[in-house]
């Protein structure tokens, strides 16, 4: 039985993008990811994420979805979706994609049944055995590793990002290095940030009060 675990990386960030990941293995093989100490990428370090990347690559069926800030934004703008059903959209999406006779996923929502119910709704094969479950990273090998190839993926891009535009931390709203960052370059790349997102409405109101301030 093709079994696929999906997991997400980078959901907080006000800067960069959202990864989302399904890694898919045979469940007779499910040991050879115990074995090499495949678990929740939040538990290992980042050198042995890296060593890990590879090896789970080798061993697994993969598909790595990249949400960019523009599309979180349109999505979070809409009346009908939040970050949870964009989520959900894409874990279907990967589903479609890869086929596996079963899925677990990493369940972003406090209703397991509404999210679980959401993605079938799209579903090619609404027939898949679903299962969500809080926590799934840490209780499900194959999960453990789709939260690695997310992690590791989009560690990569925010390092090709900081090539490109200057170190913004970490890029969590709480960071003080990414705050200054956010304060000083906020309208200068706004391919980068999450415009929804509290931090940068901040800076952005506090422009346009100046602005009317002038009058």
């Amino acid at each position: 039985m093709k079994v696929v675990g999906i997991d997400e990386a980078g959901r907080g960030p006000v800067i960069g993008p959202l990864v989302i990941v399904g890694s898919m293995i045979e469940e007779s093989k499910m040991d050879k990811l115990k074995e090499l100490g495949v678990k929740d990428s939040k538990l290992i370090t980042p050198k042995k994420r890296q060593i890990l990347y590879k090896k789970i690559l080798e061993l697994t069926e993969n598909h790595i979805l990249i949400i960019e800030p523009k599309e979180i934004d349109e999505v979070l703008e809409s009346d009908t979706l939040n970050l949870n059903w964009l989520e959900a959209i894409k874990s279907a999406e990967i589903i479609n994609v890869l086929k596996p006779e079963k899925a677990i996923l990493d369940c972003p929502s406090p209703n397991i049944k509404a999210y679980e119910d959401y993605v079938r709704k799209h579903l090619i094969d609404k027939a898949t055995p679903l299962h969500c479950e809080h926590k799934a990273d840490v209780n499900h090998v194959i999960v453990g590793a789709a939260s690695i190839l997310a992690k590791v993926t989009r560690d990569n891009i925010i390092e090709e990002l900081k090539k490109k535009y200057g170190d913004f931390g970490p890029g969590y709203s709480s960071n003080p290095i990414t705050q200054k960052y956010v304060e000083a370059n906020f309208e200068k790349h706004p391919e980068i940030f999450r415009r929804t997102w509290a931090t940068w409405k901040n800076h952005d109101n506090k422009k346009n009060q100046k602005n009317l301030d002038e009058f």
